[in-house]
Order: structure tokens, then C-alpha cells, then sequence
């Protein structure tokens, strides 16, 4: 008998196990593949290390700028790539194994259902418990358009362990994986169309972000193609025809790889939904944000199966304070408002809060404060100028409202206005805040002061 049975072992499921292990509870966390989920195996962290990858083959690429001669040319072996971005994922596989021996917490390996309130079946076997949380996490979705065939037509799973590097690639969808992808093969080579169906790319950034990454994309020879839909692809062999339609009208695309990157779906088939009255909505299980709780009393579900944003980290907060509420525990609801958004593209995007179209369809009056990474000393030493800040504040209080960032490591910048946003920082305890110099992230304090007509070297 369990207290507490946890149906997958992503960032949300083993972050849940962890935290109600340390609160002396009896846990166990069910999984069918590998402990980690889809983010550390085939999602987050090997993507970031293919990425690692081709930054640093940019970098030998462009040696020359940086006073750094080479005797002969670098080549990107994609096999070498792929090799070490599974072994960075094997390793934080382990180190979840490790961290639930640490813990106590019973592994189950195999697919789980609920069978009924406080039963959970893997495999033939029942397993008792008090509560349960679903964090089965989400899938790539399907379109009927594009076949993904796991060959020439592929989904971002197979994009991880591509054995050939393709001459010509069409990404469909301009999401942070259709863009990681797009800018991780464009970076060896590839001839890269990205085709999107909404005006813009990144369409769920601040307009000025979205424009300055297109800018940015095509300058990395990425062609893109927004308001534009694929009708269908055809998989021809050696290659594939991309039939869409846009602001030219009806056109066919070649390329030798498709990569469909058109969202997620959440896993919430067949895990006894149904059976036990836990109601869903569009795709989602419906659950109180305040508590987790669903429609059925003990159990509870977090992460990409329920209708908050489908990222990691809102996962695992979302499981730490389910955990904590069902132990007994105070636990402060989740400001959905201040949640940070990465995507990390050449040059990467983070935002947090709200865009200024969004702040004012709320009815803000909005003060706005930029700065271009083009004045950053640290920018321009790094070689890497291309981005800006773009801080958005409530006219009348001057509280910051939203915070949008382009540019060299500007998603290891996004927690700390992350705080700022949650805590209703003001642009005047920004610029009276001492930001070290020379960095990248003295940008934050420039915006501010540019938002108050103050600043220095904007």
C-alpha cells in the first residue's frame, strides 16, 4: 500500500515523487520507457546538446574574428553529434535512477491504468495507493497533411537521431522545437525552409521579439514563410513535396527531409480515464489550478496533460505544489502570469509576463523600455550583437509588466525577471538596482532607465 502513486517520471512526475518523499511519505512512480520522461531522453536536454554542438562548430566556423587562426577548414559530424547529445542523455537518465534510490521511492516499470479510485494496474499487477497523480506528459502531435513516416517525414524524436545530414530540410512549424531544429541543421549546412501558418514566427513572443528573430533567421540563410499552410506532403523516395499555400499563392516545396513541428498532444489514452468519470476537455483533463484535483477525489493531474503551458518547468512546479497541498502543506498557487518562456535559437528568445499587445487588451496603459544589444559592450566583445531587451511597464504604477529578450544568453537572464514580474518590481527599483558591468544583463537596468527617459547609453 503506497500513499502516493505517480503515473510518469518526467520533470513533473519524478520532481512530485521526490518532494512527497521528503514530506515522509510511501511513494512509488510508474514509467514504460526511460526514467526522465520525453524531456530528459528525447526532448530539453538532448536538444540543448545538439545545440551546444553546433555552437561551438559556428564558433571554429568564425575563429578568424577572434584572432584564433586554424591550419585547415572544420567539419560537423552529425553522427558525432548525435552520439554525444543520447549519452548527455543517458547520463541525467542515471541520475534520476540514482535520485529515486536516494529516496526510497519504488520504480514500476510499465504501462499503468487506473483501474479505480486508489488502484493503479501496470501490467497485470495492482498497486494500492491513497492519491494519485497523472503526469504522463504529451506526445508530438499529428497532422493529417503530413504522414510522418519516421523516414524522410519525421517528428522532433527521429530529428534527434538523424543518420544523414540532409541537403535541404522544410520545418513545419515555427514553435521553439521547429525553430531549434531549423536553427541546429541550418547551422550545418542544411538549406532550411520553415514554414509557418500564423503571420509570424514564434507567435506566441512579443511581436518586436518574433520580428528581430525572423530578421536574425534569415540572416543564418533560414528561409521562412509565414501565413502560409501545408496542404500535404509526399514522400517520393529520395525526396519530398511539400504542396502549400500563402502570399504566392499554391507552390510545391522540395525537400529531402520534412520535420512536422506543429505541437504536442497530450498522453491521456488509455490509462483508464473514462473508466473511473475523471472528465476531459478538448484533449485535457480537467483539473482545479489551485489544487490539482480532478473531478474524481484523489486524484490529481499536472503538467502537459492539463490545460496550462505545456513546459517543463510549469510541470514541476505544478507537481511540488499538488505534493505539498495533498501532504497538508501550505503551498502559494502558481502566478500563471509569470511564467518564463525560452527558446533557444542563434540567438536565443526568453520572455516572461505579458507582451505589450496583450497588457494593453488587459486595459493597461503601458510604458515601454528597450535597449539594443547593438550599444552592449559584453554584446559586441562576445561578437554577438544581434538582439535587444524589451521591458513592458504599467503606465500609471510602473510596474513591470512583461519582459521579452533576443540575444546571446539571454535565457540564463529570464529568472531573475521572472522574480521581478511576480514581485511587481517598478522600473525605478530596476535602474536603482546595481547591475555589474560589463554583462549582458546590465541590459535589464538600460531598458528600465530608456522606459523612464533616463537612459545612458541607449
Amino acid at each position: 500500500m503506497y500513499d502516493l502513486i505517480i503515473i510518469g517520471s518526467g520533470p513533473g512526475g519524478y520532481a512530485g515523487a521526490i518532494r512527497a518523499s521528503q514530506l515522509g511519505k510511501k511513494v512509488a512512480i510508474v514509467e514504460r520507457a526511460e526514467l526522465g520522461g520525453v524531456c530528459l531522453n528525447w526532448g530539453c536536454i538532448p536538444t540543448k546538446a545538439l545545440l551546444k554542438s553546433a555552437q561551438v562548430f559556428e564558433y571554429t566556423l568564425h575563429a578568424a574574428t577572434y584572432g584564433v587562426d586554424m591550419e585547415c577548414a572544420p567539419k560537423p559530424s552529425l553522427e558525432k553529434m548525435v552520439e554525444r547529445s543520447r549519452g548527455v542523455a543517458s547520463q541525467m537518465s542515471k541520475g534520476i535512477e540514482f535520485l529515486m534510490k536516494k529516496h526510497s521511492i519504488d520504480v514500476i516499470a510499465g504501462t499503468a491504468k487506473i483501474a479505480a479510485k486508489g488502484k493503479v494496474e501496470v501490467e497485470g499487477t495492482i498497486y494500492e495507493t491513497n492519491d494519485i497523480i497523472i503526469a504522463t506528459g504529451a506526445r508530438p502531435r499529428n497532422l493529417d497533411a503530413i504522414p510522418v513516416d519516421g523516414l524522410r517525414i519525421i517528428n522532433s524524436r527521429k530529428a534527434l537521431t538523424l543518420d544523414f545530414l540532409p541537403s535541404t530540410m522544410v520545418v513545419v512549424g515555427s514553435g521553439a522545437i521547429g525553430l531549434e531544429f531549423a536553427s541546429f541543421y541550418a547551422s550545418l549546412g542544411t538549406k532550411v525552409t520553415v514554414v509557418e501558418y500564423l503571420d509570424k514566427v514564434a507567435p506566441l513572443e512579443d511581436a518586436e521579439i518574433s520580428a528581430t528573430l525572423e530578421r536574425c533567421l534569415r540572416k543564418a540563410k533560414i528561409t521562412v514563410m509565414t501565413s502560409t499552410t501545408v496542404n500535404n506532403v509526399v514522400n517520393n523516395g529520395d525526396s519530398c513535396s511539400v504542396a502549400v499555400s500563402g502570399k504566392k499563392g499554391e507552390q510545391t516545396l522540395e525537400a529531402e527531409v520534412v520535420l512536422s513541428a506543429v505541437g504536442v498532444s497530450s498522453n491521456i489514452e488509455n490509462i483508464g480515464l473514462e473508466e473511473c468519470g475523471i472528465k476531459t476537455e478538448r484533449g485535457k483533463i480537467v483539473v482545479d489550478t489551485t489544487t490539482y484535483r480532478t473531478s474524481v477525489e484523489g486524484i490529481y493531474a499536472i503538467g502537459d496533460v492539463i490545460a496550462t503551458p505545456a513546459l517543463a518547468h510549469v510541470a514541476t512546479a505544478e507537481a511540488i505544489r499538488c505534493v505539498e497541498l495533498l501532504c497538508g502543506h501550505h503551498a502559494a498557487p502558481i502566478n500563471y502570469d509569470a511564467i518564463p518562456s525560452c527558446v533557444y535559437t542563434s540567438p536565443e528568445v526568453a520572455s516572461v509576463g505579458l507582451t505589450e499587445a496583450q497588457a494593453v487588451e488587459r486595459g493597461h496603459g503601458v510604458t515601454v523600455g528597450k535597449f539594443s544589444l547593438m550599444a552592449s559592450g559584453k554584446a559586441t566583445a562576445a561578437g554577438a550583437r544581434d538582439g535587444m531587451v524589451k521591458l513592458v511597464f504599467d503606465a500609471s504604477s510602473q510596474k513591470l509588466l512583461g519582459a521579452h529578450l533576443i540575444g546571446l544568453n539571454v535565457t540564463e537572464m529570464i529568472s531573475g525577471l521572472t522574480a521581478m514580474v511576480g514581485e511587481g518590481m517598478t522600473a525605478r527599483q530596476i535602474i536603482d538596482t546595481v547591475h555589474p558591468h560589463p554583462t549582458i544583463s546590465e541590459s535589464i537596468m538600460e531598458a528600465a532607465a530608456s522606459a523612464l527617459g533616463e537612459a545612458i547609453h541607449g
